[in-house]
């Protein structure tokens, strides 16, 4: 499972020129997974994102978690993170999971984070061609793979 966090101002997810999902300052989350990818991912993944510090407290260091300061997360999911690009110039993304088993597991990802927050987490469609828009604050973007903990 890769996910790109972004800390955002606002951030926003539309359809067709319809929003369908909003947040004003928290994170935004995209997300990818591999068919290889289980439940242990999912809870090390959420578990990581709800406890990053990347929120400055009194002194301006960035020291506090999305929980802490209340904050929410906008989840988009994005196949194109699995992307390969080691051969040639056309990603290949033969490790993306396949939408029988992205799925279910982008829902309980969802379920997991919510239940972490301790309220619903708003999210994109799954599989819809969606536009994004979002002001990352600082900027702060990063990365995390559940295959590289280590």
């Amino acid at each position: 499972m890769r996910v790109v966090i972004q800390r955002v101002c606002e951030a926003s997810v539309s359809i067709g020129g319809k929003c369908v999902s909003s947040i004003g300052r928290g994170m935004m989350v995209l997300c990818g997974f591999e068919e290889a990818d289980g439940e242990e991912d999912l809870d090390w993944t959420a578990r990581k994102i709800a406890a990053l510090r990347i929120f400055d407290d009194e002194a301006g260091v960035m020291n506090r978690s999305v929980v802490d300061v209340g904050q929410e997360i906008l989840v988009v999911s994005q196949f194109t993170l699995m992307a390969s690009t080691k051969k040639g110039n056309r990603p290949s993304y033969v490790k993306a999971a396949r939408p029988e088993t992205a799925i279910p597991l982008y829902e309980r990802f969802k379920d997991m984070l919510a239940g972490l927050l301790g309220r619903p987490v708003p999210s994109g469609v799954f599989g819809a061609e969606m536009q994004v828009a979002l002001v990352n604050d600082g900027p702060v973007t990063i990365c995390i793979d559940s295959k590289n903990r280590i």
